[in-house]
């Protein structure tokens, strides 16, 4: 992984201003030229008025809630699998490790599409069936998390045709069977403890990164936290916040579009602060079949600017980028004993 360690005091820090689609604005090309700058500029950017309920985003935001509150004893009997279901405790992920002295402040819980044991894709990596909490523990829990994770691809579909256009596609070039009929579509409940980073130290919420996938939706609380970095090769760098909208999704674009456009559109280093309060995240990673072959898209290579990838299938990418990035489980073996 690429060393984003810095010499001396971190810069000021400031707010970014980003882009924000309206996806009710009967003007597409209003919101392809809006989207195209902002995956030019920063890969970040706000959609508002995607189709779920404000009343709906709240009820998901305090059943996460009412899952972290649980105590530690009864989250670890739904650890993280190898599948990547269920719980992720604090710091097993290390995001930033050249600059980070431990994993990450914050813990998650990861939902994915459910596939049951005995369909033969549940052999494919990230395939299988989710992880839930008994109905005991949470009633209706599984019920609003399985509503959330059908209405967000949604979501995600309606901005991959914006983002085909943007790259003159046709526009349902990503949102047809053979890219995102069956994706790897992962919803992650996520909680920042209340704890003070000190990148200085080496102590970060969430290390700098940039996403592996397709893109990633994020909903957050009302707590700054977020910050992104537009030039990760200027030093030093230049981190700014990104102001949580209500309502709003934040969308960033992933490695794999960056790889998949040719380097045209950009992923973008992004990190988590910490103030001492408490923060609360809901991240939906949208990404494609796992046979799908990410190779150089048609318009974006030309004679001067020939493919900078070989092809390769999503779901190889992905697992490797998961394993280089999370703990081995068995370091949780003495919590099952």
């Amino acid at each position: 992984m690429e060393s984003q360690k810095q010499s001396g005091p971190e810069p000021p820090i400031k707010v970014s201003t980003i882009n924000c689609i309206d996806l009710s604005n009967p003007d597409i090309g209003e919101s392809v030229a809006l989207l195209k700058q902002a995956c030019l500029d920063c890969g970040f950017f706000y959609v508002v008025n995607h189709g779920i309920s404000q009343e709906f985003m709240d009820e998901v935001f305090a059943q996460s809630k009412k899952f972290f509150y649980l105590p530690l004893n009864e989250k670890l009997k739904v650890l993280r699998n190898e599948k990547h279901r269920g719980y992720t405790p604090m710091f097993d992920e290390f995001l930033d490790p050249d600059n980070q002295v431990h994993g990450d402040y914050k813990e998650g819980y990861y939902i994915g599409v459910d596939v049951p044991e005995n369909d033969p894709e549940s052999e494919k990596p990230f395939n299988g069936p989710n992880v839930w909490p008994a109905d005991g523990v949470l009633p209706g829990w599984r019920q609003t998390m399985e509503k959330f994770h059908h209405e967000a691809l949604e979501v995600g579909k309606a901005v991959s045709r914006i983002i085909a256009l943007a790259l003159d596609l046709e526009v349902d070039f990503f949102d047809k069977p053979e890219v995102l009929g069956k994706p790897i579509a992962t919803l992650r409940l996520l909680h920042y403890e209340d704890q003070f980073s000190d990148p200085a130290k080496g102590i970060y919420g969430a290390g700098a990164h940039s996403d592996f996938g397709f893109i990633t939706l994020l909903a957050t609380d009302d707590v700054m936290g977020l910050q992104i970095c537009k030039d990760k090769d200027a030093k030093p760098q230049i981190w700014e916040y990104v102001t949580p909208i209500k309502g709003a999704f934040i969308v960033n674009l992933g490695d794999m579009l960056e790889r998949w456009s040719n380097c045209m559109f950009k992923s973008t280093l992004h990190r988590v602060l910490g103030n001492g309060q408490d923060r609360y995240s809901i991240a939906y990673f949208v990404e494609p079949n796992h046979d799908c072959l990410v190779e150089c898209l048609p318009t974006c290579k030309t004679e001067k600017s020939p493919p900078k990838f070989p092809q390769i299938r999503c779901s190889t990418y992905l697992s490797q980028r998961y394993k280089d990035t999370h703990a081995n489980l068995s370091v949780y073996d003495k919590h099952q004993a």
